[in-house]
């Protein structure tokens, strides 16, 4: 049964994702992903400024120019939300965390494909995958989407149900013997592509919302962009590149558990801070780039609206080309 509270919750999303997926981003996401289906259509000769991804290799060798392949248009695409709720991103240092803001995210993503009459799916996870939704239609399915990602950020996430794990069918066998609360403490994107190719056969369009806070996963999110199409969208918090000065704190990462005592007071420690924070940043834009994989950099403190129109149009040039 689902609390009251949670109910205002999606309403209050819906009313406020639903005006701005009709005003704003009525049209641009339908138009971002044209022409990206899984129909082959012909081939051209390379333009500059096309993907590499598109080249036709047997062609080009064979004429000894490049040559492109061109798809028709979908008539129905698959939209997919990987969504992190691992335990970074708990975080936010104003109205709203990196969860809340992930939530709020796959409402208009939802609401936006909903409305172009795509299927939505979703898949939640950190160390494993916590929960599962298979795309469908519908405003009625959208709604279920973002109840389940607010629904998991107002449960108690190391209480084991053990009825509950033995419902969740696409979990392998090893995985129902390990402790939740173990698994939480981590962040495992290359367990959720892997999880994506084994229950995705079609081409999908598949956002990845996290803060990445994980290691060795850029090969499996490579394996996973040569049969779908996968953007990566980064939450970040700029309480986690600028640390106040307070004096001594006790800060604890939230995926491994340990804590240290750090002096805020120390202009040395703050300018680590931020180099640290804009070098690994800096890091997966270059990564994301070299493997051809659509990045997005969402401050979770600001509207999310301007970033995906960013990208949506930044899409529909690209296809235009």
């Amino acid at each position: 049964m689902l609390s009251r509270e949670l109910l205002q919750q999606v309403r209050k999303l819906q009313i406020q994702t639903g005006r701005q997926v009709a005003d704003v981003l009525a049209g641009q996401y339908r138009s971002a992903f044209r022409g990206r289906g899984i129909e082959f259509d012909e081939v051209r000769p390379y333009v500059p400024g096309d993907e590499i991804r598109t080249i036709d290799w047997n062609v080009t060798a064979r004429t000894g120019k490049p040559f492109v392949k061109r798809y028709m248009e979908e008539r129905q695409l698959t939209l997919m939300m990987m969504a992190d709720i691992s335990p970074s991103q708990d975080f936010g240092s104003q109205t709203r965390s990196k969860r809340d803001a992930t939530a709020e995210l796959c409402a208009l993503l939802a609401f936006s494909a909903s409305n172009s009459d795509d299927k939505v799916g979703l898949a939640l996870f950190h160390g494993g995958i916590e929960q599962y939704i298979p795309p469908r239609k519908g405003q009625k399915h959208s709604l279920r989407v973002v109840r389940e990602v607010l629904a998991h950020g107002a449960v108690d996430k190391d209480r084991t149900d053990t009825k509950s794990l033995k419902r969740k069918w696409w979990l392998p066998f090893g995985d129902r013997r390990v402790p939740r609360k173990s698994q939480r403490q981590l962040t495992n994107i290359s367990g959720a592509m892997q999880f994506l190719m084994s229950v995705s056969v079609r081409r999908t369009v598949c956002f990845v919302i996290s803060d990445f806070q994980d290691d060795h996963f850029i090969s499996a999110m490579q394996s996973a962009n040569r049969r779908h199409d996968v953007i990566a969208v980064l939450m970040k918090d700029p309480r986690e590149r600028n640390i106040p000065n307070v004096g001594l704190v006790r800060l604890k990462d939230s995926e491994t558990g340990r804590t240290k005592i750090y002096d805020s007071g120390s202009a040395g420690f703050r300018k680590h801070v931020q180099t640290m924070t804009d070098q690994r940043i800096e890091s997966l834009r270059k990564m994301f780039y070299r493997s051809d994989i659509d990045f997005i950099e969402v401050d979770v403190t600001r509207s999310l609206v301007s970033p995906l129109i960013e990208f949506f149009r930044m899409r529909q040039k690209r296809i235009h080309r």
